[in-house]
């Protein structure tokens, strides 16, 4: 890394918001490790199931663009002081009277959406320091925060079998705390902020036909990454018998292929254009999507093509993010919390469905096909603008970029 990336920017502010959204995307995704346990004591069915790992999902997804209008109104820093707060609270409260119902599980998880939103924060928090030059990696460092799902997937079920599922609510007070605390002390907003952006020009980039389309692209990419991320806990204790502690290990590696591969697909993009790139991941998620869906009768099979398609999905993930900011170059922040909103929809979807799924079918394949269906589409809908955008935005002439 070239030594003016460390003298252009705010080192410290850049750490904070890589640590920050670390422990926040952790603690977004907690109820999908301790799902099984949760799911044994609470005696819930598989839709229920589904629908307590998605529901995280789908609050962080709204909250984003809270969030996004309250740090151009307050400023990235004490938002996520803020939002931390709010999540600590809530998760200190779940410790210490119990969670017996399964309405206050989904409560819970309301509130840990809180903690998603922190995409809505760090990456502003991060990238306003550092110059167009500079942009692309500072906000790959603060982004590699979505790798917290790993250490999730990771230590809960353990930590779930060791003191009892309620139990890690309070645990996980721990590190976030220790983040909360470097946060304050090293995070510094940044004296070049933009003004701030109304709810209408929120609004007013939905009149562009690419917004959608870009809302859509990305629904599928994170959202099956988030989506997967919550539900294979589940997914491998059920369909391989696999205690809690093995099945979160086993799906802590196909986080970690997905989150990975996040900047490569960045990356990539620059080096073959993100049409291209993010072509080819649609193709390869679909592929991998199907042959999971039929079943596979080993475990280890199950895991190197969930890997393989948390890999195309977290490559994918860079990809998008390599082409909005061509596009919309001036409403790059609105539509960061727009399509990031989006993503967490699509996590919601694939969450929800496979549930459903086996409650109505007994097997988990209508909700792999159905999102598999989606990858294509979007795969469709990328190969029928992908020439008017070469054209148009993405000409030779308009930007140095590969698109």
């Amino acid at each position: 890394m070239q030594a003016s990336f460390w003298k252009a920017g705010h080192p410290p502010t850049l750490f904070a918001a890589f640590l920050y959204f670390d422990v926040s995307f952790m603690v977004w995704v907690l109820l999908g490790p301790l799902g099984v346990q949760i799911a044994q004591t609470l005696e819930i069915s598989p839709a229920e199931k589904g629908l307590m790992v998605a529901t995280p999902v789908l609050a962080g997804a709204f909250l984003r663009v809270v969030l996004g209008l309250m740090v151009d109104r307050l400023g990235p820093k004490l938002t996520g002081i803020i939002g931390q707060v709010v999540v600590m609270a809530a998760l200190g409260l779940a410790w210490l009277v119990g969670l017996s119902a399964f309405w206050q599980v989904m409560l819970l998880g309301v509130f840990l959406g809180v903690a998603g939103a922190s995409f809505a924060v760090a990456l502003p928090l991060a990238s306003r320091w550092y110059p167009p030059e500079h942009q692309g990696t500072a906000l790959g460092i603060a982004g590699a925060g979505n790798s917290g799902t790993v250490f999730a997937a990771l230590f809960a079920p353990s930590l779930a079998a060791w003191y009892g599922w309620n139990s890690v609510f309070g645990l996980a007070l721990i590190p976030l705390g220790i983040a909360f605390v470097l946060f304050i002390v090293m995070a510094k907003d940044s004296p070049d902020a933009p003004p701030p952006k109304s709810f209408k020009e929120y609004m007013a980039v939905l009149r562009e036909v690419d917004a959608w389309w870009f809302m859509f692209f990305y629904s599928v990419t994170f959202g099956g990454f988030v989506g997967l991320a919550s539900s294979l806990t589940i997914y491998f204790n059920d369909v391989y018998g696999m205690g809690p502690v093995e099945a979160g290990y086993f799906t802590a590696a196909c986080v970690f292929m997905g989150s990975a591969m996040r900047p490569v697909g960045g990356y990539l993009a620059d080096r073959i254009g993100g049409i291209k790139s993010l072509s080819i991941m649609y193709a390869m998620a679909a592929f991998f999507l199907i042959i999971v869906s039929f079943g596979l009768t080993q475990a280890w099979m199950a895991l190197i093509v969930f890997a393989c398609a948390m890999q195309a999905l977290g490559m994918g993930n860079g990809a998008v993010f390599q082409l909005v900011p061509q596009r919309f170059r001036r409403e790059i922040g609105v539509m960061t919390g727009l399509v990031g909103m989006s993503g967490g929809i699509g996590g919601f979807y694939l969450a929800s469905s496979l549930g459903l799924s086996k409650q109505w079918f007994g097997n988990y394949q209508a909700g792999f096909l159905i999102f598999a269906i989606l990858a294509l589409l979007a795969l469709v809908g990328l190969t029928g603008v992908k020439r008017r955008w070469r054209t148009t935005w993405g000409a030779a002439h308009m930007t140095a970029a590969k698109v």
